[in-house]
C-alpha cells in the first residue's frame, strides 16, 4: 500500500507537508513511502508493523530525530545507508526485521558504526563505549546495489578515469571515514597538496600515510560529541598496543632471565 499526500495530511491534521513534524503510521500494511521525500521536516516518524523493504524515502528527512521500523521488512542493513545524511537522528527502533539477523550484538555494532549518532537503539540507550567498540569491530555499511551512489567513484568522476589516481587514496580513506559518520564526501579541491609531480612518484606509500591526513582532515568537521567518540576510540585502540608492548617486554624479560640461568 501507497502512503498518499491526502492520508498524510489527514493523519497529522496538517494543511500542507512541510508543515509535519510528527506522524504515527503504525501498522498501515505500507509498502511505498515515497511521499517522505518531500517531508523534511518532520522530527518523528513511527513506522512499525508494515511491509516497508526500501528506506530510500527517508535521505532527505533531514530533521528527523526518531525513527521507529520495529516489525517491517527490511532486508539489509546496507538500508541503513539512507539515513547516514540524518545527522539529526538519536532514536532508531529496528527490531524485528529481517536485516536483524540471528547475531544481535553484531547487528547492534554494525548499526552504531553505521550511524554512531544514535543516543537509544531499539529502545536500549548506547553507551560511548559501546560507540568506540563499534567503530573498531562493526561491519561496514555499504550502499544497496542499484542505488545512484554507486554509479560514480568518491569524487564524482568514472571509475575508469579516477583507478589509477594517487589523489583518490587519499580521497578514498577520507571519504570512507566521512561516510561513516554520516557526513558528506569532500571534493578534490580540498587535497590540493597532493597534485604535484613529486606525490605522485610516492603512489606505493600513499594510502597508508594519508589514512592519517584523512583522519586530521575529518576533525575539523567533528562537533563536541562526536570528537568524544573519536577520543574514547582512541584510548581504547592505545590500550591494545600498551597490553602487547607489555605482553612482549615480559615475555622478552623471561628469555633473558632463561639464557642467564642456562
Amino acid at each position: 500500500m501507497k502512503l498518499t499526500r491526502k492520508q498524510v495530511l489527514a493523519k497529522a491534521k496538517a494543511s500542507d507537508l512541510e508543515s509535519v513534524k510528527k506522524l504515527n503510521c503504525w501498522g498501515c500494511n505500507l509498502t511505498d513511502i515515497s511521499i517522505f521525500s518531500q517531508m523534511a521536516n518532520i522530527e518523528v516518524l513511527t513506522l512499525s508493523v508494515n511491509s516497508i523493504m526500501s528506506l530510500s524515502p527517508l535521505a532527505g528527512c533531514l530533521s528527523l530525530c526518531e525513527l521507529y521500523l520495529r516489525k517491517n521488512l527490511v532486508p539489509s542493513l546496507s538500508e541503513l545507508s539512507h539515513l547516514r545524511p540524518l545527522t539529526r537522528l538519536r532514536v532508531l527502533w529496528l527490531a524485528e526485521n529481517p536485516c536483524c539477523g540471528s547475531d544481535s550484538s553484531q547487528y547492534r555494532l554494525t548499526v552504531l558504526r553505521c550511524l554512531p549518532r544514535l543516543q537509544k537503539l531499539d529502545n536500549q540507550a548506547v553507551t560511548e563505549d559501546e560507540i568506540a567498540l563499534a567503530l573498531m569491530e562493526g561491519e561496514v555499511v555499504t550502499t544497496p546495489p542499484g542505488s545512484h551512489q554507486n554509479q560514480l567513484s568518491t569524487n564524482g568522476l568514472p571509475d575508469a578515469e579516477t583507478e589509477n589516481d594517487p589523489l583518490n587514496y587519499n580521497m578514498e580513506e577520507t571519504n570512507k571515514i566521512r561516510e561513516e559518520l554520516g557526513m558528506k564526501p569532500l571534493s578534490r579541491d580540498k587535497f590540493p597538496s597532493l597534485s604535484s609531480p613529486s606525490t605522485r612518484e610516492n603512489k606505493p606509500s600513499l594510502k597508508k600515510t594519508h589514512t592519517l591526513d584523512a583522519v586530521l582532515l575529518l576533525l575539523r568537521d567533528l562537533d563536541e560529541e562526536e570528537l568524544r567518540v573519536v577520543h574514547t576510540a582512541t584510548q581504547n585502540r592505545l590500550q591494545i598496543y600498551t597490553m602487547d608492548s607489555e605482553m612482549f617486554n615480559d615475555s622478552l624479560q623471561t628469555q633473558k632471565t632463561a639464557d642467564i640461568q642456562h
